[in-house]
């Protein structure tokens, strides 16, 4: 099944549009090749955190763990109680998709707020087929929507509704980008979303990237297992053949030159910088990293097959 490619379907999302990446997801898994191949990044590795869900509370016993004590229990009754936990068989998959302004953006290909949208949707079908519970954060200059872990296809369903309805959508165009908070700001509340064991996929362009953002996810990373999913557009990797370009940013306008060939190779080095830094924290923090340009095949994105490549030091 080939993706729509009229123009409507590249600057924004629909819920049929969403909806049928599950028959091309099933597509993918029936052709021969690819039986075998799992997602890229598959998070069906070591388990950061307990992984575990409560149970019961009884009486303490000796040789358990004083840190299960449950101290209200304890206090109301005058014993020692201990909750009991079992461990889960539905693991929780997290997903943080950036809508802010910078992802609405291409020159090629689709929006990266599109692209993002299309990943995060087969994401949530390949978690249903798992049979694992799904959840969600989606965070923009406008809101931020917290979805909890949910099983079966009633949770997919939930995400693909909140995407397509995300006030995002409905910005008025050619606004400049004057964000309300910085992105560290916003992986603190995902920091509180995610439970300890969850497969996060934070999906972005990583704009305001710095220290405070490293700092947010390593505290993710601790008790989560992490991947990053970096989107991006042609354009922002290298400039286009030598000429002159008009260029806004909603509000001021200008002109981009593009003959002049040192220009042309520090604009180039600044995204290969940019580039390093997420494969090189990724690399520490034992998260995966995929690549997807706004002209790429998420599903090849996906299965690490695309223009992007696989940076993750876990898969």
């Amino acid at each position: 099944m080939k993706p729509d490619l009229d123009m409507n379907s590249r600057i924004t999302i629909t819920l049929p549009q969403l909806i049928a990446l599950r028959e091309q997801l099933e597509a993918s898994v029936r052709r021969p090749a690819l039986s075998r191949a799992r997602l890229s990044g598959s998070y069906r590795s070591q388990q950061r955190g307990r992984g575990m869900e409560f149970a019961e509370v009884r009486s303490y016993q000796n040789g358990d763990d004083i840190r299960t004590i449950d101290w209200r229990v304890t206090a109301r009754t005058g014993k020692p109680h201990t909750k009991l936990f079992q461990e889960e068989r539905e693991r929780p998959v997290l997903v943080a998709l950036d809508y802010r302004r910078p992802m609405f953006f291409a020159t090629r290909g689709c929006f990266k707020a599109v692209q993002a949208s299309h990943l995060a949707a087969l994401i949530g079908w390949q978690a249903h087929k798992n049979g694992d519970r799904l959840g969600a954060f989606l965070f923009s200059e406008e809101r931020h929507v917290e979805l909890r872990p949910q099983s079966g296809k009633r949770g997919v369903l939930r995400l693909l509704q909140q995407m397509v309805n995300a006030p995002a959508w409905q910005r008025p165009a050619h606004q400049p980008f004057a964000p309300q908070q910085r992105l560290f700001n916003t992986l603190i509340r995902l920091r509180r979303v995610a439970r300890p064991g969850s497969f996060v996929t934070l999906i972005s362009d990583f704009s305001q990237w710095d220290h405070q953002v490293e700092e947010q996810l390593i505290l993710l990373a601790r008790h989560c297992s992490l991947r990053l999913i970096f989107c991006y557009d042609p354009l922002e990797a290298s400039l286009p053949q030598n000429g002159c370009y008009p260029i806004s940013d909603g509000h001021d306008q200008g002109l981009l030159n593009s003959d002049d060939h040192s220009f042309r190779h520090h604009y180039q080095q600044r995204f290969t910088d940019h580039l390093d830094v997420l494969s090189q924290f990724c690399q520490q923090q034992r998260a995966s990293l995929l690549l997807c340009a706004t002209t790429d095949q998420p599903m090849d994105c996906l299965r690490g097959t695309g223009h992007g490549r696989d940076n993750g030091g876990r898969s």
